[in-house]
């Protein structure tokens, strides 16, 4: 695996002192992200421990596209700390994150569906052989290479040319993954990996991101779905308007309070009452504000 030793953008040396091993490798400190007069983000407490997953959920609109502009470097937050391996940090672009092990996986995955797998593994980072300047692709090494990157995530494919197009969406996001882990990652944010896939290609991608678990990686899942999250999640952070509403350990909340709180169950637990006196709606099952007791806003102080 290649290291994250080395030379960031601005000549400086990348990761000279070892990370504290029990401290969170992405730290957010009442972050935050305003567009003019707009608040997009607003004192956002969140970290990020290897070998975990956080799962940061939240309806659109709710701040989820800003936190991970912020933590891959294509923002700048505008308030709050951010942190990594403990030193404060300003990324000015997602190189910059790169060279600090921080990989983004997006939703559309950035691949190109008529290349073979091997190629799309490797692009813009391709392998190559020979003396300058009649330097070649060393095509056979990084098919070899992307095979056994693939079997390491314990994916299989019978042909390395196939064009990655031919694969399912699942099997799409696990080579993304794998590239990731390939390339040096230690904090992989996944944005919505299962929000286009059916029930067993999404299966498909939640066993991958435990496998990145297992292989130490520090795993940000952002989505939109509560059962998926709580599947794999090791901590939860709720986004509700910019802000955190949720931020507990899998020991802390139920799958029940998780949905709730994803659902907006505080604000139709308010108003319960008046929803009562609507015809036709049923409150039977919604809950009581006293009984939405998970953490809110609490910051996590270790891995669960």
């Amino acid at each position: 695996m290649t290291s994250t030793n080395g030379t960031g953008a601005q000549g400086a040396v990348i990761a000279d002192k070892a990370p504290d091993k029990d401290g969170p490798v992405v730290e957010l400190r009442r972050a935050g992200k305003s567009y003019g007069n707009i608040r997009a983000l607003h004192g956002v407490d969140l970290k990020v421990f290897p070998s975990q997953v956080t799962c940061v959920l939240g309806d659109n609109g709710a701040g989820k596209s800003t936190l991970i502009k912020i933590i891959s470097g294509l923002h700048q937050h505008t308030e709050g700390e951010f942190l990594v391996d403990g030193e404060s940090v300003r990324f000015s672009t997602p190189r910059e994150a790169l060279d600090k092990g921080i990989a983004t996986v997006y939703q559309d995955l950035a691949v190109v569906p008529l290349m073979p797998v091997w190629r799309n593994f490797f692009l813009g980072s391709e392998m190559t052989k020979g003396p300058w300047p009649l330097r070649r692709l060393d095509i056979e090494k990084m098919k070899k290479t992307a095979d056994q990157e693939l079997r390491n995530m314990g994916i299989v494919l019978d042909d390395m040319e196939q064009p990655i197009g031919t694969l399912s969406g699942g099997q799409r996001q696990c080579v993304a993954i794998a590239r990731a882990v390939y390339f040096g990652a230690r904090v992989l944010i996944l944005d919505e990996p299962t929000a286009a896939l059916g029930v067993k290609q999404s299966g498909v991608v939640l066993k991958y991101i435990a496998a990145a678990r297992e292989k130490g990686l520090g795993v940000i899942f952002i989505t939109h779905n509560p059962h998926h999250a709580y599947m794999v999640g090791d901590h939860f952070s709720v986004l509700r308007l910019g802000t955190m509403e949720l931020n507990a350990s899998r020991d802390e909340v139920s799958l029940e309070e998780l949905t709730n709180h994803m659902a907006g169950g505080t604000e139709l637990a308010a108003l319960k009452h008046e929803l009562s006196q609507v015809r036709g709606v049923d409150v039977e099952e919604l809950p009581e504000e006293g009984d939405l007791t998970a953490p809110v806003a609490k910051t996590g102080e270790g891995k669960s």
